[in-house]
């Protein structure tokens, strides 16, 4: 093959090849025009094309001009506002985190290598938030029991007070129990452990044993919860996991609902979804939290949250076992009357599963059931 030929052919190799990577490159030259930039690096907004051919990002030219001597290397984090940015994709965050490395070439050009950190750059806040998050939180109830040991040491010789404060005690470190178990919960949903093989979980069960969990709590409060909906669908998980996040969402209406109002917990479908919804009849949310609540340790009523003995961990936990089945959970909220939260669950087994119930027996056990204040739940 002819030598100019092979050059040819090498030549549109190497294009093809800095094309196809997915980390912008950029050469620069000595006055500061683009020789070389690839698709990625106008992603990234490093460059833009303009009438007289492509031009640098302000910021790389300056950094450019910072780099003179050949071998010389230089490594920047930036954030680049992304509305300022017409190549880059508009369904991101408003910043557009790039870290970018640059090497002295010959010649006086640059080489400019920039790669998107943005989602890195997120993680590392929520990663220091939720340390803060956590400091803050077990820095409460560890203080609250400090002091109630010492006022109980200081009470022996009154019983009652000393009662008082044992009981003060018992409270507290439920709570911080309940605090670090929803944490090490939260903290394995998130982690790199697999999902458990799915299998068929009847949704009546499940109701059934969420009411029955529940049904404490719910007559103490005089509140009303009642199963009603769809019989005899199923859906693919794992069951705990399932049971767990639908008692949360149960528990979080009993939370923000007053006396004698009504919690219903409602099945239906959607082809192949199943859609398990609890509504309730509280105080509602302000549209501003409605983004904002499946974060973790972020209650919209702080006060309440408090006073109920909430972590502020229970719907992060719903919404990653949701995302972990395959599924998702949905709010809607009018304040002053009430919000509906819905688990959306996959209703149609994975090819290698072969369903072994019939999940129209289990309807018989919850019927129409319903929790009255001072009758008990049916059972599974």
């Amino acid at each position: 093959m002819p030598e100019p030929v092979v050059r040819s052919a090498r030549a549109a190799l190497i294009e093809e090849s800095v094309a196809a990577l997915r980390v912008g490159l950029v050469v620069l030259g000595c006055d500061g025009e683009v020789v070389l930039a690839n698709p990625a690096a106008r992603r990234l907004g490093l460059v833009r094309a303009e009438a007289g051919g492509l031009t640098p990002h302000s910021v790389l030219h300056t950094l450019g001009c910072r780099v003179t001597q050949p071998g010389q290397q230089r490594d920047v984090d930036l954030e680049l506002n992304r509305r300022d940015l017409p190549d880059a994709a508009a369904d991101g965050p408003d910043r557009l985190g790039v870290r970018v490395h640059l090497v002295g070439l010959a010649g006086g050009y640059v080489a400019m290598e920039a790669e998107d950190v943005t989602e890195a750059h997120r993680v590392a806040r929520v990663r220091r938030d939720f340390v803060a998050n956590v400091s803050h939180e077990l820095k409460t109830p560890v203080g609250a029991l400090q002091l109630l040991g010492e006022a109980l040491v200081d009470a022996l010789d009154d019983p009652e007070a000393s009662r008082r404060f044992a009981e003060r005690i018992a409270h507290e470190s439920s709570r911080l129990g309940r605090l670090v178990t929803e944490l090490l919960e939260l903290s394995r949903l998130q982690g790199a452990e697999p999902l458990p093989d799915p299998v068929p979980v009847a949704a009546d069960r499940l109701v059934a044993e969420v009411l029955d969990r529940t049904r404490t709590t719910a007559q103490a409060k005089q509140i009303t919860v009642v199963a009603e909906g769809e019989h005899g669908h199923t859906v693919y998980g794992n069951e705990t996991q399932l049971a767990t996040a639908l008692a949360n969402l149960v528990e979080n209406a009993l939370a923000y609902s007053s006396e004698h109002t009504t919690v219903t917990v409602r099945t239906d479908h959607r082809a192949d979804t199943v859609l398990m919804s609890v509504i309730d009849q509280g105080i509602g949310i302000e549209p501003r939290d409605l983004d904002r609540i499946f974060e973790r340790f972020y209650r919209a009523d702080k006060a309440r949250s408090r006073a109920t003995g909430g972590t502020g961990l229970g719907l992060a936990i719903v919404k990653h076992i949701a995302t972990n089945h395959g599924g998702r959970v949905d709010v809607t909220s009018t304040v002053g009357v009430g919000s509906t939260f819905t688990l959306r669950l996959p209703g149609r087994p994975p090819a290698d599963i072969a369903v072994e119930h019939n999940p129209g027996e289990i309807a018989e056990d919850i019927g129409q059931a319903e929790v009255q204040p001072g009758a008990p739940a049916p059972r599974p």
